[in-house]
């Protein structure tokens, strides 16, 4: 049975990440910390995935990742080459993104998204040694994170390398999600959630306040408190999460965009700061300024209508990818001689690479007797990412009519800044 509720957290943060992208609102990663909530339920999803099959869950989250990657290098990687982008055998990264693939100038921002899917096979890969680790000690490993980016942040470990700054900034997160499919966030009792989750956000929000990046409090620009302050939050959006939540399908609509933004959750994510990027000369030009709400909510639901339009292009690949009957719009009610096959399916093809709803204890294993979950903590902090990237400067939201040189490609939702001489999506 999914979980509406969690489908729903999903659903918002994908819409969050988009307005965040569009309107350059530093506020709204702070109200709702998005790229770490989607690492988290992703690492909920991975872990379920790896007590349910074991290591061979690697290769089914690739196998869910990887299609609508290649549908997006298949169309952006001949523009860029004809466009100026040396073909070296690097351009081979747009098949398996574990560094940053190549890019040009106008590709390092339309398809700075790519981050996320860079993180994410690097957490996938680790995730069977950290799945091993959690089963015997889950307070220290849920804890390691944290204490390789306070270490970096403090300068005890200085110029560490890009992989490492990431596992400290969103690995937490999804180790967040280890302990949410094992049910510790759910055993945390009101006495030992509350202290823990004011902890948390009362560091986080005071190292904030006490180093503001160069847009103010945006937590992209800020590492430690965002991964702070995205723990406090995951806490309680996982910890507190309800069994069931009907009310979603109350209204048919509401209902339907759920599903719609959850089938679709990788497709949105990887096209929408194209449109992003492709909109802001434009808008400007008609006088939709990015300094007023109206001119705000037209680049919003522009960027929305352009999105629906390539979903309902390309978004299929989601569903072959997940082994699923393959739908121009998600949700419609299954014909009767599709219905068992759907169902069969349910527990792999139900879930988005973008993290999934995951319900229900591990089954018992062998270094898991009778199935109990692990009891070795009954707290766990957390981090964010990416959404965007690597994270340790800003992303420079376009929408927000940044100077493009000044963005940082390392962020959540981030627009890269000026890129090195790699040339990398990430502008690292």
């Amino acid at each position: 049975m999914r979980n509406r509720y969690l489908d729903l957290l999903r659903a918002l943060a994908i819409v969050r990440v988009v307005v965040y992208h569009v309107t350059g609102w530093a506020s709204l990663t702070v109200l709702f910390p998005a790229m770490s909530v989607m690492f988290a339920m992703a690492g909920s999803l991975m872990a379920a995935t790896l007590y349910r099959v074991g290591p061979s869950a690697v290769g089914r989250r690739l196998r869910r990742l990887l299609p609508s990657l290649w549908v997006v290098a298949a169309i952006f990687v001949p523009a860029m080459l004809f466009t100026g982008l040396p073909f070296t055998p690097k351009v081979l990264l747009w098949l398996f993104p574990i560094a940053d693939p190549p890019a040009n100038y106008w590709g390092a921002l339309a398809l700075s998204p790519i981050w996320y899917l860079r993180d994410y096979l690097w957490f996938v890969l680790a995730s069977p040694i950290a799945i091993w680790l959690f089963r015997r000690f889950p307070l220290p490993t849920l804890l390691a994170p944290y204490c390789l980016l306070i270490s970096i942040e403090f300068g005890i470990y200085e110029n560490p390398h890009g992989v490492l700054r990431e596992f400290g900034l969103y690995f937490g997160a999804w180790l967040l999600g280890f302990a949410h499919q094992a049910g510790m966030l759910r055993r945390m009792t009101n006495r030992v959630l509350v202290p823990v989750v004011l902890l948390l956000a009362a560091t986080g929000g005071a190292w904030t306040l006490a180093n503001p990046g160069p847009r103010g409090y945006d937590l992209n620009d800020i590492p430690l408190g965002n991964a702070l302050w995205s723990a406090a939050f995951i806490l309680v959006a996982l910890g507190r999460a309800p069994s069931a939540a009907a009310w979603v399908d109350r209204n048919e609509m509401v209902g339907r965009a759920v599903t719609v933004l959850n089938r679709r959750a990788l497709t949105v994510y990887l096209w929408h700061m194209a449109f992003v990027v492709a909109l802001t000369p434009l808008v400007d030009v008609v006088g939709w300024s990015h300094q007023n709400l109206l001119g705000q909510a037209i680049r919003v639901v522009l960027v929305f209508a352009l999105v629906g339009v390539v979903t309902a292009a390309f978004g299929w690949v989601e569903d072959v990818a997940a082994q699923r009957p393959p739908e121009l719009i998600p949700g419609g009610r299954p014909s009767p001689s599709t219905r068992p096959k759907a169902a069969l399916h349910r527990s792999e093809s139900d879930q988005t690479p973008l993290g999934g709803p995951v319900t229900g204890r591990p089954p018992a294993g062998p270094d898991r007797p009778g199935g109990r979950v692990p009891t070795g903590g009954g707290h766990a902090d957390r981090g964010p990412s990416t959404g965007a990237e690597p994270w340790t400067g800003g992303e420079q939201p376009v929408g927000a009519g940044h100077a493009a040189g000044r963005a940082d490609p390392r962020r959540e939702e981030s627009v890269p800044g000026p890129r090195g001489p790699s040339g990398g999506v990430s502008g690292k």
